[in-house]
């Protein structure tokens, strides 16, 4: 599938930016492409589609390394589990769609394997007169480690385009008066092409749905504090 045009500044400089060695293995790790297929489709039907993200954060190894270009690098599962919940409560609007996503089972650098995907993140419009939704592109890369854990994963997002999308969003529910979380709960706009593991058609039960022990995070800082109580 082609690359969306407004995804492709940030996948050439996310390519670009990849350091050397992340992941490395002394000895390179061999694994079933299928394998990898196989579990790729797992963590991303887990948490960007069912929104399951405790139990996505769990298919991470203990010591992991997650690098979020916003958020900053979690250090292990404990880490992005503490974070997950929090962050997707902060934008409860925003789903992902998959635009493409290919298997590099044996980098050259000697590393593990990895999957690369761009996306949408995507926010449904409740103005009917407007545009359907709001898009801002991504790019990730997760390493796989082998019996269904990845050691690590690396976002890229276009944070102009959150930007300018989370202001129109939030003109058009002002619009609309939708003011609480479970009006945003909208996911109209699933991917008509591409695997079937890439969308759903039930009602979205994101794992922060209910928590009365979590608040949502919008602020680097704030990640900062919850890191620190762990």
């Amino acid at each position: 599938m082609p690359l969306h045009r407004r995804a492709r500044g940030v996948f050439e400089w996310a390519i670009g930016s990849l350091r050397g060695g992340f992941c490395q293995n002394p000895v390179m790790a061999q694994f079933p492409r299928d394998e990898i297929d196989d579990q790729f489709a797992r963590l991303y039907f887990t948490g960007c589609v069912k929104e399951d993200w405790l139990g996505w954060a769990d298919m991470f190894t203990d010591d992991c390394n997650y690098v979020e270009h916003f958020w900053g690098t979690l250090h292990g599962c404990a880490q992005v589990r503490a974070w997950i919940d929090p962050v997707m409560l902060g934008v409860p609007e925003i789903y992902t769609v998959l635009d493409w996503y290919t298997i590099d089972e044996n980098p050259a650098d000697g590393g593990l394997p990895r999957v690369i995907w761009a996306l949408q993140n995507r926010r449904d419009n409740p103005d009917p007169d407007g545009p359907p939704y709001f898009d801002f592109p991504g790019v990730s890369i997760a390493w796989y480690a082998g019996n269904g854990r990845w050691a690590g994963e690396e976002d890229y997002w276009d944070v102009k385009g959150a930007r300018s999308t989370a202001e129109a969003y939030a003109a058009a529910c002002r619009k609309m008066d939708v003011t609480e979380p479970l009006q945003k709960l909208t996911r109209k706009y699933w991917p008509e092409q591409g695997p079937d593991w890439a969308r759903f058609d039930g009602p979205p039960e994101p794992s922060w749905l209910g928590r009365d022990d979590i608040y949502p995070i919008t602020k680097p800082r704030e990640l900062r504090e919850i890191i620190a109580r762990l």
